[in-house]
């Protein structure tokens, strides 16, 4: 009788701790579209922002365990950001397993979820260590503030304290280096040593495509003005030329005037 075997190996399988750590809450991403797009743009910025360092991983919407054990706590932060592990993918993160908990979390805030947002993972965030805790009303309706952040100054104590906004309206961020601002868009991202907004892969490419265009303009300008000088050069030569004939053909006149003015004499 002839078997099968199947060539796919299965990448993992499930264990006896897959009930005490899933890798969902059941719950959506997000409420809206509105609040989808604005999760996905900010894991694309940071993501962006640390292509470049391969310990560092940014992530989000998926689960995370603080302590080993059946008294571990769940949360799935919106965004997350964990210095010093790398950027491999994850199913779920858990603390122990990765040596530390992420170093900034970002939660984007809704009507279902503000009161969860500034209640309870405010507790749960500093009991875990996280350095830093934002959080981003996209809505601009529920927060007290539509941006909002915390820090823990004693990561002993672990209470945090509200970080206050900057003269330029900006929430900084000392974990990571960059400041947030609320646009008119929606959030933007500064990168204050770098000196410019992070944008993402489609916000290079259209910005890259505005420059050529603008580039393109440029050059179109420069033909223009150096065809119309060129003209008026040309202009300026024929009239030139011009005068030069009917200067040539007035003083051949006025020698032959002249010639018929001795002949008389």
């Amino acid at each position: 009788m002839e078997t099968y075997t199947n060539p796919r190996r299965i990448p993992y399988a499930p264990t006896e701790t897959a009930d005490l750590y899933p890798e969902s809450d059941g719950k959506p991403m997000a409420d809206t579209d509105l609040h989808i797009s604005a999760i996905i743009r900010m894991r694309q910025l940071l993501k962006g922002h640390l292509a470049k360092r391969p310990d560092d991983y940014a992530s989000g919407n998926i689960m995370m365990y603080d302590i080993e054990g059946p008294d571990r706590t769940a949360v799935s932060p919106d965004v997350f950001v964990s210095f010093g592990v790398g950027q491999k993918p994850r199913r779920t993160y858990k603390s122990w397993e990765e040596g530390k908990p992420p170093d900034f979390v970002m939660e984007f805030s809704s009507k279902g979820t503000f009161q969860t947002d500034l209640g309870r993972k405010v507790s749960i965030y500093a009991s875990m260590g996280i350095t830093e805790y934002f959080l981003y009303d996209v809505d601009r309706r529920y927060l007290p503030v539509p941006l909002m952040g915390f820090r823990l100054l004693d990561k002993d104590k672990k209470v945090y304290t509200e970080i206050p906004m900057d003269a330029d309206e900006g929430l900084f961020s000392e974990v990571l280096g960059l400041s947030f601002h609320l646009l008119d868009e929606g959030l933007g991202v500064y990168d204050v040593a770098a000196g410019q907004w992070l944008k993402t892969p489609e916000e290079e490419a259209l910005a890259r495509a505005a420059q050529a265009e603008q580039r393109i303009e440029q050059v179109e300008q420069r033909v223009e003005i150096e065809t119309a000088a060129r003209q008026r050069e040309a202009e300026a030569r024929q009239r030139e030329v011009a005068a030069r004939q009917e200067a040539e053909a007035e003083t051949a006149r006025l020698r032959e005037e002249l010639a018929r003015i001795k002949a008389r004499l």
